[in-house]
């Protein structure tokens, strides 16, 4: 059998566990950049590999060539596809055996939350947007503080804030919640309070006097100036531009544009005493292992445990400072996101494209 018409084979077969567009696309990116790299080694026509082609001398070969020039985290994803891929052909009995644990795979490296810098970061950057700080043609602070808020204040990724309707957000006033749905399809349910609430009435009350188009509830929750939905590129350009018009994009990690909100949501909820637990289901993590990296890096835990060590009683008597820094008060354990912040005020705004790629401007 052709190697590339059992990949076909493949991702039809795991298209019935209804996997993201993005990820079929991930899937098969994997499999056929290695297989062309296979090719190259083998000195052959990609279309000419078949299955007893591909051993474990070949693709050790293959996957040192594909390696070269990419990531650590793009190899063992690669890895992980190939590995997948051999376990549907061995279940199919169209091969023998899984060649992949005799193709070596990089370490995954130690994931490390990258969270807004400063601890007055999230309130300068919300005061600055509800004053509207951000300057355009056609402004909108409104809406601009609503993504931020919301951000902020659910921890939600990317592609789960594009994919919210009106109807994600149900409940009375005052005890909303915030239907998601996250990887895998999974869905989870988030709570609203009466701030962040505040924040998304008063932004679909603007969206309304923006836009004749009469609102329902499988209408997206955010738009562009256009009353479109708001695309990843949009998304990426509005949440770049208000750091930068708040004066905080220096306090932003390299890498980093939503994501920093969501480290920030998460590394807060730690410092504040949450349980793993809590975080996990809050983040619509599947692994307790994810959600223990926002624990282990928190500023105030590091701190405490630092200053448990018994030889800071020494430097304490030495120094005359016999009372020494006081532990920080605990703070009440926060389940539920909540924010301080008023209303949006203000009327000045950029505009995303909604089209566009992370690096476009412009006004729409």
């Amino acid at each position: 059998m052709r190697a590339l018409d059992a990949v076909d084979e493949y991702l039809t077969v795991r298209m019935a566990a209804k996997p993201s567009p993005h990820t079929l696309a991930a899937y098969r990116r994997d499999l056929t950049a290695v297989l062309e790299c296979a090719a190259h080694v083998n000195r052959t026509p990609t279309s000419s590999l078949t299955l007893a082609d591909l051993t474990g001398g070949l693709l050790r070969h293959a996957f040192a060539a594909f390696a070269a020039d990419r990531a650590a985290s793009s190899v063992l994803r690669a890895w992980s596809t190939w590995n997948g891929f051999f376990s549907f052909l061995v279940a199919e009995n169209l091969v023998d055996g899984n060649p992949m644990p005799a193709v070596p795979r990089p370490r995954p490296p130690q994931p490390r939350p990258k969270p807004l810098l400063g601890e007055d970061t999230p309130e300068r950057l919300l005061t600055a947007l509800a004053r509207g700080c951000r300057r355009a043609r056609d402004p909108w602070p409104e809406r601009d503080l609503a993504v931020l808020a919301l951000a902020l204040l659910t921890g939600l990724r990317s592609a789960e804030m594009l994919a919210l309707r009106l109807d994600s957000l149900s409940g009375r006033p005052g005890e909303r919640r915030l239907r998601v749905v996250g990887k895998g399809g999974r869905t989870r349910s988030l709570p609203v309070e009466a701030p962040l609430e505040a924040v998304i009435d008063a932004y679909l009350a603007t969206r309304r006097t923006r836009f004749t188009t009469r609102l329902t509830g499988d209408a997206p929750l955010l738009v562009d100036n256009r009353g479109q939905a708001l695309r990843r590129g949009g998304l990426q350009y509005l949440v770049r531009q208000c750091y930068r018009h708040a004066g905080v994009y220096d306090r932003v990690s390299r890498g980093t544009l939503v994501h920093a909100l969501r480290h920030t949501f998460a590394t807060r909820l730690a410092e504040d005493g949450a349980s793993v637990t809590e975080i996990m289901h809050l983040l619509g993590h599947t692994s307790v292992a994810s959600s223990q990296a926002y624990i282990d890096v928190t500023a105030r835990s590091q701190r405490e445990a630092a200053r448990a060590n018994r030889t800071y009683a020494v430097l304490r008597r030495l120094t005359g400072n016999g009372a020494g820094p006081r532990p920080a008060p605990h703070q009440p354990r926060r389940t539920a996101p909540a924010t301080g912040g008023a209303g949006p005020t203000g009327h000045d705004a950029d505009e995303e494209h909604g089209h566009g790629t992370t690096d476009r401007t412009g006004t729409a």
